[in-house]
């Protein structure tokens, strides 16, 4: 949303990213074709400016707990919108401050006395000719952030606004003239968006990472220091294994997350394909897998992209390193279209039901527990697909754990939800081990099905390996525990990792170049493609509004007389 090529012109974020990624695909999945008639083509065309106003000030991830409501009066068929409380204002969502002029809004839905829970409007918030808020409606910009500052992220806040009763989204569920509420076949089908947005999400993170990656890389074939071996001349950063070390496993995790983002689209198009009619068989999966991977990459995204920054040394805390703009819009989706340890849980949810009732798909692994405990280990640590058994054994473990706990403490009597939040630590685990199992698996499956040449080949393979071993190193207590392993794989897999840096070195540059990210878009001094570093610093320096003049204003007015004090 925010890592393509808009942001060599909006750096800060698009005010209309939210129009195009959340408020046009609802109206697509959820509008009735005559709402799809009435608004889609003026949200296509910008004729409307749309937002999605579902987070509240006092509730985020939580939607049962959203306190705005909509209450239908059949009397003049209208709903009528209110804020309750100053917890129940919509805060966050983006382009709502200056920019929209409608949002699709999550409300609790009220008819005949009775609460169906959250439901989507499409209301108008400001006039489309002055762009003055419509009566009944309280809306604003929510101030200065960390970063994705040019969003004009707002508030909003509705005292008795009316909107029509055609105003709900109604292709799965609908309100009667009567009053009388039509429930959805399935009552996760509502959720199309929030699924979306997270698939599109884990896309844009890896195009972060690239950035990053890219910039490191780069930057670390430039700088030179030292003297690896005294008195020979410095060499290139990027030669001391250390160096390695920080950049290398970040770019392989751009191939490994990369692929699971064509994945996690792919499944996504064919849960939607049927036009009308969604797959509800592979909804709880799709469900699943986008809350794992969307959590799963931004979660190890933000880390290699501060790891990145770091291998930059001092110029990596410069604005013109490029670094804290991409560390701070990485972060927001940590937080934003679900919180990760709130996504965590749910995937936990999903793998616990799997465990217990078999699963299918890419938890169909936790149908298999005999093959699996009775399985004896035994292979190279130097074979992918061995390490992907390791991954296997250790995800299966970790949820098998987390599902004992769960059966101890019911067993005590424990109210299930209590043992639910006293096991959710474990839990976490679990969907962490789950998810990085799939990834391990995807990216076995398209390096061996992809389509290039023996040399490039080669170059994957030894990404995909320095995947492989650099997560298990990471967690190595886990894999240790569940996954088989013995102190001497360890040992020989970080033999493994330094062996892979070696090969990796000589392609490095080729590969974060292949990215093909223009400098207009990493936008940094320190990832230049002519590698000019030090003279784009200067530059940068050089125009620095603090030296528009030799003599700051502040020497006069403050440095010169506190000098003259004598304290």
């Amino acid at each position: 949303m925010g890592a393509g090529v808009g942001s060599a012109v909006l750096k800060e974020g698009n005010p209309l990213a939210v129009h195009f990624v959340m408020f046009v695909p609802t109206i697509m999945n959820q509008g009735t074709p005559e709402q799809q008639m009435e608004w889609l083509s003026k949200a296509w065309n910008c004729e409307i400016v749309g937002t999605y106003a579902q987070t509240e000030l006092g509730h985020g991830t939580f939607l049962r707990g959203l306190e705005t409501t909509a209450t239908y009066d059949p009397t003049t068929e209208d709903f009528v919108l209110n804020t309750p409380t100053v917890t129940a204002y919509k805060w966050w969502p983006g382009g709502l401050g200056k920019t929209a002029n409608h949002a699709v809004v999550m409300a609790q839905l009220w008819t005949k006395g009775k609460c169906h829970g959250p439901h989507p409007f499409l209301v108008q918030l400001r006039d489309t000719d002055t762009h003055e808020p419509l009566s009944g409606i309280d809306v604003g910009e929510i101030g200065p952030k960390m970063g994705l500052n040019t969003n004009d992220n707002g508030y909003l806040g509705f005292k008795s606004h009316r909107i029509p009763r055609t105003a709900m989204l109604m292709k799965y569920s609908q309100v009667l003239p009567d009053g009388t509420y039509v429930k959805p076949a399935h009552s996760k089908l509502s959720y199309g968006t929030m699924v979306f947005v997270r698939v599109v999400i884990v896309s844009d993170a890896c195009q972060q990472l690239m950035k990053a990656a890219t910039i490191a890389v780069r930057y670390s074939c430039v700088r030179k220091q030292s003297e690896l071996i005294p008195g020979e001349p410095e060499p290139q950063i990027i030669e001391y294994q250390a160096q390695q070390a920080k950049i290398f496993p970040p770019v392989a995790a751009c191939f490994a997350l990369k692929f699971a983002a064509f994945y996690i689209i792919d499944l996504y198009q064919e849960t939607t394909q049927r036009g009308e009619e969604i797959d509800l068989d592979l909804l709880p999966e799709l469900h699943a897998l986008s809350c794992g991977l969307k959590a799963l990459s931004t979660t190890d995204i933000g880390q290699f992209v501060e790891v990145l920054r770091q291998s930059c040394g001092g110029h990596g805390y410069m604005s013109n390193s490029n670094f804290p703009r991409i560390y701070s819009q990485v972060q927001a989706a940590y937080t934003y279209e679900g919180e990760n340890t709130v996504l965590w849980l749910q995937v936990a949810r999903h793998l616990i039901k799997s465990y217990k009732n078999g699963g299918n798909y890419t938890s169909s692994y936790l149908s298999e527990k005999e093959s699996i405990r009775s399985q004896k280990l035994s292979g190279n640590i130097y074979d992918p697909y061995f390490l992907e058994t390791v991954y296997r054994r250790t995800a299966f473990g970790l949820v098998k754990r987390a599902a004992a706990e769960l059966d101890r403490l019911t067993a005590q009597g424990m109210n299930p939800h209590i043992a639910w939040n006293k096991a959710s630590v474990l839990l976490i685990d679990a969907a962490k081990g789950h998810s990085r199992y799939f990834v391990v698996h995807n990216f076995n499956e398209k390096v061996a099905s992809i389509k290039i040449s023996q040399a490039t080949r080669d170059v994957i393979c030894h990404l995909r390996d320095l995947y492989l071993v650099h997560g298990i190193l990471a967690y190595k207590g886990d894999f240790i525990m569940f996954g088989g392993l013995s102190d001497l794989d360890i040992v020989g897999l970080q033999s493994r990792q330094s062996y892979l840096f070696e090969q990796i070195r000589p392609n490095a540059v080729s590969i974060v170049d292949a990215f093909d990210i223009r400098d207009e878009i990493l936008n940094s001094t320190l990832g230049v493609a002519n590698g000019d570093v030090y003279n784009r610093l200067m530059e940068e320096a050089k125009n620095s509004p603090l030296n528009l003049t030799q003599v700051h204003s502040s020497f006069q007015n403050y440095l010169k007389p506190f000098m003259n004090a004598h304290l």
